[in-house]
């Protein structure tokens, strides 16, 4: 059904691009072939915006204009039927290029490096917010809405409405990106497993506490050692999924806050200062002085070192011997195949492949056995830091586009993120980006198929999930180091110590480079002195700080466990 209602609204866009003549006629049409009343918008409000983005792209009715994405299914929504829409109701004509996150960043620093105009707009992650505020290629939207771009800014976007803005705002208090899809990485697990009565005593017979969602990492490990090996339904289940091949993928594994859920890094939402979860440190005008313990990071140290081990000991004693040499995409579908207990953290957007009917973790209603719940926390976590990643999507219109196709272009970012479009889109995505969508009674009406997603976007939790900060200076050059770091301590070539210890090394090697250079200016690299770790963890407390740690003796704390369906009511009464 849904692939015939995607069809024929397909045929009706094809039709409508055809046409000579843009406007409301061809708005009516799409608003009743593709929104109808999955919006935040009455009809007649709908009506009005449309209009309002015909009166505004008359100046640029014919232009080619050309953007670019990751190929995820939000964005193929896009691409397939909001660019073909948003063509037929203005005259713009828009090619909305689809290929890999990695091709996405190159194609973006070439254009950064030769001025030459390959995207009139780019939808990047906001983890290059820090990149794009120093190196000042891309344009400030906050002036860009003020001034050049002001004729094309719908006055019905509400940038209040978007949950992700702090992500995209630099430290001058500019808005750089405006976001479009976002989702987080949260604890996975099986709902059912941990209801059953049989599971529940044996459990509890064994380690003296609930099974229940793990608050830390201490009671994630009791989880994963219970289920592993023990039969349900007459299969041997795994306590814990993973991946581990020494592959770039690798690197997102680590840099999407891996380190902060153990406790890396400084207090701070959303996040670390002045140090990161990345383990780098800034001084009081937001320029990088290190990586290392040495010059006061934290990317070596302990806390650093035991988010490295325990994902090494986890995946060999309670993985499946497959995933030590899977990537990313090959270990993401394991989970649904039902013979994984629990996982760390899984992205969100993979929600709407685990939700299919037919599947092992789906009931026969299409309800999902499996819920989301906030990710457990190391050791070395204090209350008041960042807890997961959150993946944020954002258009960035650089300074090398002619004015007249950024302006084009602009409209394009506005109309797929408008509050005509948002909610439908929302729903074929499942990567929120307004609040207003969040509270739409259609995901009230959905959310007990989506195992936990809506009541953790509707939750006070959700503000502990962030983004890579304005630390990182350069995400192209820095986020590559770290799969080869991580790499071979996966491989066993190194020890956690030893390829932390790498990792910052190569980290500081580029900042020097940049201090060097001087392409940041004032708001570039300065590398500190170097000093030892109890130097710098005296130098941070006295300052109200927490990073670089000191070593915990006995890292593994006393477990903590919560029961969902209490977790869950006690955010509805927040």
């Amino acid at each position: 059904m849904r692939r015939h209602l995607m069809t024929t609204t397909a045929a009706v866009l094809l039709a409508m691009t055809g046409s000579a003549f843009a406007g409301m006629e061809e708005a009516k049409q799409f608003l009743d072939a593709e929104i109808g009343d999955m919006s935040v918008l009455s009809r007649a409000e709908q009506e009005q915006e449309m209009q309002w983005f015909m009166d505004a792209a008359q100046p640029f009715a014919g232009l080619d204009i050309k953007v670019v994405s990751e190929t995820i299914t939000t964005h193929e929504y896009e691409s397939k039927v909001l660019a073909p829409a948003f063509t037929a109701i203005t005259g713009i004509k828009i090619t909305h290029d689809l290929i890999g996150e990695g091709d996405v960043v190159e194609k973006l620093q070439t254009q950064m490096q030769s001025g030459e105009n390959i995207y009139d707009a780019y939808v990047n992650d906001s983890d290059l917010i820090g990149t794009h505020w120093r190196y000042q290629q891309a344009r400030s939207l906050t002036d860009w809405m003020a001034n050049e771009g002001k004729d094309v800014t719908n006055p019905g976007l509400d940038l209040e409405d978007f949950i992700g803005l702090k992500f995209t705002t630099a430290p001058d208090g500019d808005l750089y990106q405006l976001p479009d899809q976002q989702f987080a990485n949260l604890y996975w697990f099986r709902y059912d497993w941990f209801n059953d009565e049989k599971n529940q005593a044996d459990f509890k017979e064994k380690y003296g506490y609930d099974l229940g969602v793990p608050v830390n990492w201490s009671a994630y490990e009791d989880i994963a050692e219970f289920f592993t090996g023990r039969e349900i339904d007459g299969k041997k289940v795994y306590g814990h999924m993973d991946y581990g091949k020494k592959d770039p993928s690798l690197g997102w594994r680590f840099t999407d806050a891996w380190l902060s859920m153990a406790g890396n890094g400084d207090k701070g939402l959303p996040n670390g200062l002045p140090v990161d979860e990345w383990g780098i440190k800034v001084d009081e005008n937001s320029r990088p002085v290190g990586s290392c313990v040495a010059r006061g990071g934290d990317t070596n140290g302990p806390a650093a070192v035991y988010s490295i081990q325990k994902y090494l000991d986890w995946m060999k004693a309670y993985a499946p011997a497959a995933a030590q040499g899977m990537t990313f995409s090959e270990s993401g579908p394991v989970p649904a195949q039902g013979e994984i207990a629990q996982q760390m953290f899984m992205y969100t957007a993979f929600t709407a492949d685990m939700v299919k009917d037919g599947l092992p973790v789906v009931n026969e209603d299409g309800s999902p056995k499996w819920r989301f719940a906030p990710s457990p926390h190391g050791v070395y976590w204090k209350d008041g830091m960042k807890l997961g990643y959150q993946d944020v999507g954002s258009w960035t219109l650089l300074k090398s586009t002619p004015d007249d196709r950024a302006k084009a272009a602009w409209l394009y970012a506005q109309f797929v993120t408008s509050k005509t479009v948002d909610v439908k889109k929302s729903h074929v995505g499942l990567t929120l980006i307004r609040e207003s969508s969040i509270q739409h009674e259609s995901f009230t009406e959905r959310a007990p198929k989506l195992g936990g997603l809506i009541e953790f976007y509707r939750s006070p939790a959700r503000v502990q999930w962030s983004p890579t900060g304005t630390n990182v200076p350069d995400y192209p050059k820095l986020a590559q180091l770290w799969w080869q770091a991580i790499g071979d301590a996966a491989s066993g070539a190194k020890t956690p110590q030893e390829a932390m210890d790498s990792l910052c090394e190569e980290q500081e090697k580029v900042l020097e480079r940049l201090e060097r250079a001087g392409v940041q200016g004032d708001m570039g690299p300065k590398l500190a002195e170097e000093h030892d770790i109890e130097y710098w963890n005296k130098d941070a407390v006295a300052k109200g700080n927490l990073a670089p740690q000191l070593k915990i003796e006995n890292e593994k704390e006393q477990p903590i466990t919560v029961n969902y369906d209490e977790l869950v009511k006690s955010w509805q009464t927040n």
